[in-house]
């Protein structure tokens, strides 16, 4: 899959799925989609009318936050640790350290507590 369509699958199909696993390229190929979408936006609404910045801002932060905490959520999943692990980031500066290295963590194999392993579907569509 390309990154759009990690994007599309997460903000469509899995909108408020916080329910089974993310691997890796799911979660990270998203957050790059979906940063280069707020930076066009941003960019597209100011120089169109700096009056429609916050709102156009305001609305899609709202729209993405749930993809945003549900992919999260499911990539931790995928290494075995709960979606409250989400709180670690309130730590200062470690919280955040922990939690990145969280996710770049590869995923276990096989099923877990969460469900089947991303990567064996992958291999099954090919």
């Amino acid at each position: 899959m390309d990154p759009i369509d990690y994007y599309k699958e997460a903000l469509i199909d899995k909108y408020a799925d916080f329910s089974g696993r993310a691997r890796r390229a799911e979660f990270w190929q998203f957050y790059i989609i979906h940063f280069l979408v707020v930076i066009g936006l941003a960019f597209t609404s100011s120089i169109i009318t700096p009056r429609i910045y916050i709102p156009a801002m305001v609305g899609y932060s709202l729209f993405a936050l749930v993809p945003c905490l549900a992919v999260t959520v499911r990539r931790l999943h995928d290494i075995e640790k709960s979606g409250w692990w989400i709180l670690i980031k309130m730590i200062p500066v470690a919280g955040g350290l922990i939690f990145l290295i969280f996710l770049a963590t590869e995923g276990t194999y096989g099923p877990n507590y969460y469900g089947e392993d991303p990567k064996d579907e992958d291999y099954e569509l090919e």
